[in-house]
């Protein structure tokens, strides 16, 4: 049986790591509401992109430009590119499992096909480098000063490998933020960009004719490449908003459950202190009586 002293030094290292808990949620929290102000701003912006590019697809062939080649991922030799977006930091519960159980679980049903991975994130970098994946990006430490240059590298370099026939399809699998409590990881596709993605409101805009300047030809092409940087600067935004959701989240239990600990101790230490002084009360008896 411990003793009394041993007790009390628990009782401390719990009470100071519920300190630490309760801080870093606060943290979160605070983190969190500006990361939520930043998905929010972003998102009319992408809805009006949208918008301004099915308008010009009623107008021009989306097939000219190199972004929107579909290709034959059944083919020998075909390669898909796979953008993982995890934290750099631990501590919010299955945030980053999460992710990289949909990226192997996209992996294994792509074993006819090489996949190739662009990782943002030190835990998805650090899980997959020691596990001899190739790799075409690393971008760790974005999320302390997330700008959007940062998604345009990334968009970049995933226009780069698939204009260069390096990769044949370009996808994106990180976590979308729905509340504070539920996060959704997300599987979609970056590249080639669909058709029906492009053209899917056209058709309500298609009998409102437009003057451009420059030709609707040359927006189209500097438009494809910004609307690829927009989405990838929208999923680390969802990304970042997550994590701190996830990780408030998961200080709250940390702290609950410091707190039911230190009930529980406490309840021991008095049930030991107890037990001690009935012994030394039954010692002090029975001397009496044997005098």
């Amino acid at each position: 049986m411990p003793s009394l002293l041993d007790i009390r030094r628990r009782i401390r290292a719990v009470k100071s790591t519920q300190q630490i808990t309760k801080a870093m949620k606060m943290v979160a929290a605070s983190k969190l509401r500006r990361a939520q102000d930043r998905i929010f701003n972003a998102r009319p912006y992408a809805r009006e992109m949208q918008r301004v590019l099915a308008s010009l697809a009623a107008r021009v062939d989306p097939s000219v430009h190199p972004l929107l080649a579909q290709r034959d991922l059944g083919a020998a030799g075909s390669k898909t590119m796979v953008v993982v977006i995890t934290a750099d930091k631990g501590l919010c519960g299955s945030f980053n499992t999460n992710v990289i159980k949909a990226v192997s679980t996209l992996i294994v049903g792509s074993e006819h096909r090489p996949v190739v991975l662009g990782l943002v994130g030190r835990k998805g970098r650090d899980f997959y480098r020691r596990r001899g994946f190739a790799i075409a990006l690393e971008q760790v430490g974005i999320f302390q000063t997330l700008k959007y240059a940062d998604a345009q590298q990334i968009g970049r370099t995933a226009i780069d490998e698939f204009t260069a026939g390096r990769v044949d399809a370009v996808q994106l699998v990180y976590n979308e933020f729905k509340s504070v409590i539920q996060q959704r990881v997300v599987v979609e596709p970056l590249l080639p960009i669909s058709r029906a993605e492009v053209t899917a409101e056209a058709e309500p805009h298609s009998q409102i004719e437009y003057l451009y300047e420059p030709a609707p030809q040359q927006i189209f092409d500097q438009l494809l490449p910004r609307y690829v940087e927009t989405q990838v600067y929208r999923a680390l935004l969802e990304s970042n908003a997550a994590f701190f959701a996830a990780q408030m989240t998961a200080m709250d239990t940390a702290t609950k459950n410091a707190s039911e600990m230190i009930s529980q101790l406490t309840l021991y230490m008095n049930k030991v202190r107890q037990a001690a002084i009935t012994r030394e009360i039954i010692e002090v008896v029975s001397g009496a009586e044997a005098l």
